[in-house]
């Protein structure tokens, strides 16, 4: 085969591929994956179906509730140990034990309660008209997962969940947690769904349950990335020690790291992924289109396999943005036949090294 012949060859398997993908850093190649933290909680009230209905049509791949449990044991989507902060629970009841701690409500009373707007959420967002009725109530986490559920079988979506389980992250709630999961049919890996939790000995724990019930969805412990003198690790706030990710690798699926974590660099995540890990980073809260955009391609040229936004809407422009400045890969075929051009080349000279070289 003549080098003319190489070349062409070389030419048609190149222009003969369909379009390639951006290059991204992550573990898989892919682009990181953008988590509605609480929803779109920066618009709308957090934890509400609403909030995540509007992160998902902002083009959201995961939406992300907090677990806790009522008094009477019941699972609900709500980040607080109390109901002050994002419901009007002092309106309706009196305290008790000196507040309105979730433990304390049983469902029924929770159920009367109404999220309300936090920081720079509002109760309504330009042109985005909630499809359910009661769109801000506390949602219990099996109607967290018949809706995202309901929603994909409508629109042939992937919409991925990712459960935390809230301090303590009991026995129960873990169980609980994996089991509403399992019923419902986010059992996989390639679901775009995880289950994350502070506490990693519970987080171990969770992996466990899924392992007897035949279900591979990763699990992530969370706290903030730092080095101590046995290697790469995270901080277990809950159990007040570090786990190095050697200790995860083959147990967990991943980390979740913060973004305030000193330790969270380049090196951080290059170390996670070769141990097979991702790492996922919270929160990103910024409000101002140019300096969001600025702080999401910085972490994402890192290898981030998931951001965790309250504007999601910002993060899949950037994501979109960084497809399209970064590099694609080289064909398959073609450092093959490059190969096979260098070689036929060296085989017809004659001239020396030294002549070549110059």
């Amino acid at each position: 085969m003549t080098a003319k012949t190489l070349m062409l060859a070389a030419f048609a398997a190149t222009t003969a591929l369909p379009a390639l993908a951006a290059s991204f850093n992550t573990l898989t190649g892919d682009a990181p994956l953008v988590i509605a933290h609480r929803g779109a909680s920066g618009y709308l009230p957090e934890h509400t179906l609403a909030a995540y209905e509007l992160a998902i049509q902002m083009g959201a791949d995961i939406v992300e509730p907090d677990v806790g449990t009522t008094a009477d044991g019941q699972l609900v989507v709500m980040h607080d140990d109390s109901l002050a902060r994002t419901t009007n629970v002092e309106e309706l009841f009196a305290p008790r034990n000196g507040g309105y701690a979730l433990a304390d409500f049983t469902l029924a009373e929770i159920k009367t309660l109404t999220v309300e707007p936090y920081a720079t959420a509002s109760e309504t967002y330009p042109g985005f008209v909630p499809s359910m009725a009661d769109p801000y109530r506390v949602p219990t986490f099996n109607e967290f997962l018949d809706w995202v559920s309901d929603y994909n079988d409508a629109n042939g979506t992937t919409i991925g969940v990712y459960p935390e389980s809230k301090p303590p992250s009991t026995p129960a709630q873990n169980a609980g947690i994996v089991a509403a999961m399992n019923f419902h049919g986010f059992t996989g890996a390639d679901q775009n769904s995880y289950i994350q939790t502070f506490d990693h000995l519970a987080a171990f724990e969770i992996a466990e349950l899924e392992g007897l019930l035949g279900m591979e969805v990763p699990v992530a412990a969370l706290g903030y990335a730092t080095e101590t003198a046995d290697g790469y690790a995270v901080y277990d706030y809950i159990n007040g020690s570090a786990t190095t990710l050697e200790a995860m690798e083959g147990r967990l699926g991943g980390v979740g790291v913060s973004l305030g974590s000193p330790g969270l660099t380049s090196e951080f995540v290059a170390a996670a992924h070769a141990l097979g890990l991702e790492v996922h980073a919270w929160t990103f809260n910024t409000m101002d289109p140019e300096a969001a955009r600025a702080q999401y391609l910085e972490y994402i040229a890192m290898g981030l396999d998931g951001i965790f936004s309250n504007y999601p809407d910002l993060a899949v422009a950037a994501v979109r943005e960084y497809a399209d400045m970064a590099p694609v890969p080289l064909p398959a075929a073609l450092p093959v036949l490059l190969a096979g051009l260098g070689a036929l080349g060296a085989g017809r000279s004659a001239a020396p090294a030294s002549v070549r070289a110059a």
